[in-house]
């Protein structure tokens, strides 16, 4: 089968389709024959070696989440699984592939209506956007800042916060074009990446989501309202400064508070549950996915080199 790897960390030239074996799904597991996969802002940072002290090594099989219908049932699967259509978390590998496995307890059907593309673009990041507002305590009536909002995550974020009520839904954004996109979804504030500009933005914020980290994470946290959370829910713009809780600090008597979060710590059928409500939602249009556009797996550098460039909004897709 085809599959894309990473050859060399760093750039997206470093990716290389090469064949791979068919994969056997061991005892749990099920193996799909993939419709479509997700490319995600972990795997752009997989791929550039940031996480590489946690074992990611070359000839990693990128890819976290695809949809596809199940070919093939390990030891102790019930074998009606199989021809299924599905959705399935694959954990942080092998998603990139004609065929990937993943265990049976990462893997929901697909409601009527709900096409691929459009399940790969909200059933991993709905579920962060979901936890990360829980995690940050939003309550209705509450200012909330999405940064980086023109991903997957964001994009949901944002529906999210509206929909639960927000006093105020704030952005930050490249382009007064993907900003009018995100006030069409529920932002009513857009600010420019380092957090300047929108008229009439609130002072301060009593909730942020960050998805970007970075440099500038300790500006964003000074943009907090006394007894705001921040949560951090990734790192696509790199690592914050080492010294960056010098400045929580040097905000003591405002009782901030900093969290970061993975949806690893959310107990499975709770993740799943939330999946499987949001999948329901989307298939009725009362949650709004944004695929940014569809490649072959062949031209995933393609992809990767507009995740670099910052001109995906929304979800880029490759299919087998």
């Amino acid at each position: 089968m085809k599959a894309v790897v990473i050859k060399t960390f760093g750039s997206p030239d470093g990716l290389e389709v090469v064949d791979l074996p068919l994969p056997v799904p061991a005892p749990g597991q099920v193996r799909i024959a993939t419709e479509a996969i997700g490319v995600g802002g972990v795997d752009a940072v997989i791929r550039r070696g940031t996480l590489a002290a946690y074992g990611f090594r070359e000839g990693h099989v990128l890819g976290s989440e695809v949809v596809g219908s199940v070919s093939a049932v390990g030891e102790g699967v019930d074998a009606s699984w199989i021809g299924r259509r599905v959705w399935a978390f694959t954990g942080l590998s092998g998603g990139y592939a004609e065929q990937a496995v993943a265990s049976v307890d990462d893997v929901l059907p697909l409601p009527d209506g709900l096409t691929g593309a459009d399940a790969v673009a909200l059933g991993g990041s709905g579920v962060v956007a979901h936890f990360a507002l829980d995690r940050a305590r939003f309550t209705p009536g509450e200012t909330v800042l999405v940064r980086g909002a023109a991903g997957s995550i964001g994009i949901t974020a944002v529906q999210l916060a509206a929909g639960g009520g927000a006093g105020a839904v704030a952005v930050t954004t490249s382009s007064a074009q993907r900003g009018a996109r995100l006030r069409g979804l529920g932002a009513t504030v857009v600010l420019d990446r380092s957090g300047a500009g929108g008229a009439g933005a609130p002072t301060g914020f009593d909730v942020v989501i960050d998805i970007v980290g970075g440099p500038r994470l300790p500006d964003f946290l000074e943009m907090l309202n006394t007894n705001g959370r921040y949560v951090a829910v990734g790192v696509v713009g790199g690592q914050p400064p080492a010294d960056f809780g010098t400045r929580l600090m040097a905000a003591f008597r405002k009782s901030l508070s900093f969290a970061t979060f993975s949806a690893d710590t959310v107990p499975g059928p709770d993740r799943q549950a939330v999946r499987s409500s949001q999948f329901a939602d989307a298939a009725r249009g009362d949650l709004r996915t944004v695929v940014h556009g569809t490649l072959p797996l062949s031209q995933a550098v393609s992809a990767h080199r507009a995740m670099d460039a910052g001109t995906v909004f929304g979800r880029v897709v490759l299919v087998p």
